[in-house]
């Protein structure tokens, strides 16, 4: 794993099918990003702080945690003219998590916990309803928090049950996923970029120890327009507001700069089932680069080996027993949780995604998510401290 100051590389042998990028649990990973920081100090006393946290941000007094939506390690340390101000900051790579998707990395993050334990484990996942659009927290296109409670689904609190203020989109405020991830936070909204670094300094000179800052901006773009010319341009603004967050640090601050996943530009068609694949699966779930099939019953050995045999070129072809097994999420599901999930994952290596009719807004998604490549899975760690 990339330790603090290192450059992300990752060389595979011309031909081989690549090796997916485990999340490093308890590790160099995104979970253990807030955990890490709110003990920070004890971590120092003990000498157990990890070599992948900057020891200058140990001392400080108050901290800014900074989460750049869709910002990954790679797109980074391929743009550092882009990025003067995060390319500057100490730091290095860190591993997401399984799937490498917002709901799931961001839920990871403020718990501390791995999402075989928080149980929020994909972009879409099942549930009695049907399938939930985690994000919008919708079944159908239609609001589910009467059918599907966010208080139900929550198995761990936010940043360890303690009030942190959350300087967020106005609009995420009382949404279904707030509600389930960020349960007993103090949400702090903001209508424009312009008023992020303003909610973080007053929350700052009113003594907050902890602050969680969190902007979407390169996400956006990367979706609706791919890794080109729009991207550079946001993330030249996201540069300048990172840059007036350190602005407004006071003595004995630090600002932390992480990400929930990196970005992957598809263009083709999305890759629809085969038909003899489509007839023994009854449901679709998940997204197009991490997408669960739910096998009609005694059927998913067949779809298994149906699928290694048509995509094992294009992807990691799984059953949920192995994912679990090999450590994808962090240990073994509870059974409510593995409920959610379907029986075959096939998750993306090459630049494409798969189908699924009942998801039409993933047509129009040009950069995507959710695998476990390295342009996906590994996202910067950066600070700076005054």
């Amino acid at each position: 794993m990339a330790q603090v100051g290192t450059a992300v590389t990752r060389q595979e042998p011309a031909g081989a099918t690549p090796s997916p990028v485990l999340p490093d649990y308890g590790g160099a990973c995104l979970s253990e990003v807030v955990p890490t920081l709110m003990a920070r100090g004890a971590l120092q006393e003990e000498g157990t702080l990890p070599s992948w946290l900057p020891p200058e941000v140990a001392g400080c007094r108050q901290v800014v945690l900074l989460v750049l939506d869709g910002l990954g390690a790679e797109q980074l340390a391929t743009r550092r003219a882009t990025a003067p101000t995060l390319a500057a900051m100490a730091g290095g790579a860190i591993t997401s998590v399984a799937p490498t998707t917002t709901s799931t990395a961001l839920t990871s993050l403020v718990t501390g916990t791995p999402p075989a334990r928080h149980g929020i484990v994909g972009y879409r996942f099942a549930t009695r309803a049907g399938v939930l659009n985690v994000l919008r927290w919708t079944v159908g296109g239609r609001d589910a928090r009467g059918a599907v409670p966010p208080e139900e689904v929550r198995r761990v609190p936010a940043f360890g049950g303690r009030a942190v203020p959350v300087v967020s989109r106005s609009e995420f405020q009382g949404s279904g996923f707030s509600e389930s991830h960020m349960h007993g936070a103090k949400l702090v909204g903001w209508r424009m970029p312009s008023s992020l670094p303003v909610e973080v300094r007053r929350l700052l000179e009113a003594g907050e120890p902890f602050v969680y800052a969190y902007y979407d901006g390169v996400d956006k773009i990367a979706h609706e327009t791919g890794l080109g010319e729009h991207y550079d341009a946001e993330l030249q603004a996201t540069d300048r507001l990172v840059a007036d967050l350190a602005g407004v640090l006071p003595p004995g601050a630090a600002l932390v700069v992480t990400a929930d996943h990196g970005q992957v530009e598809v263009r083709g068609d999305p890759i629809v089932l085969a038909p003899e694949i489509a007839h023994d699966v009854a449901l679709l779930s998940g997204e197009g680069r991490f997408r669960w099939l739910h096998a009609r019953p005694g059927a998913d050995g067949r779809v298994l080996e149906a699928c290694r045999e048509a995509y094992k070129d294009r992807a990691w072809v799984r059953h949920r027993d192995e994912l679990v097994a090999e450590g994808w999420f962090g240990g073994p599901l509870a059974p409510e949780v593995a409920a959610r999930l379907g029986d075959v994952a096939l998750v993306a290596f090459a630049p494409v995604c798969f189908y699924d009719p009942s998801d039409s807004g993933e047509l129009r998604l040009i950069a995507r998510h959710g695998s476990l490549t390295t342009a996906e899975a590994l996202v910067p760690l950066r600070a700076l401290w005054r």
